[in-house]
């Protein structure tokens, strides 16, 4: 039996404090979909960045996968970007 794809999101949001809502949202409805959510965003003790990237490793059927991608990209501020890996 052929392995599932791997998919990745590549998620970045600008303006955070504006658009993180709406994201979140997204993400607890996807979450069972959500095998792995990494955020990265430069910070400091004198600088926290108002843009940040989060990282989704997706497991699961692909269909809600890919809703989730579409949603996000609706989101004014975020880009979402896709890897997909094959398994041979």
């Amino acid at each position: 039996m052929k392995e599932p794809r791997h998919i990745v999101l590549g998620v970045h949001i600008t303006d955070r404090i504006r658009h993180a809502q709406k994201v979140q949202d997204l993400f607890t409805e996807y979450g069972c979909s959500i095998k792995t959510r990494i955020g990265l965003h430069p910070v400091s003790d004198n600088y926290c960045s108002p843009n940040g990237l989060v990282l989704l490793e997706m497991a699961g059927d692909e269909k809600p996968v890919f809703e989730l991608l579409d949603k996000l990209g609706a989101i004014e501020g975020v880009d979402v970007q896709k890897m997909v890996f094959e398994h041979d």
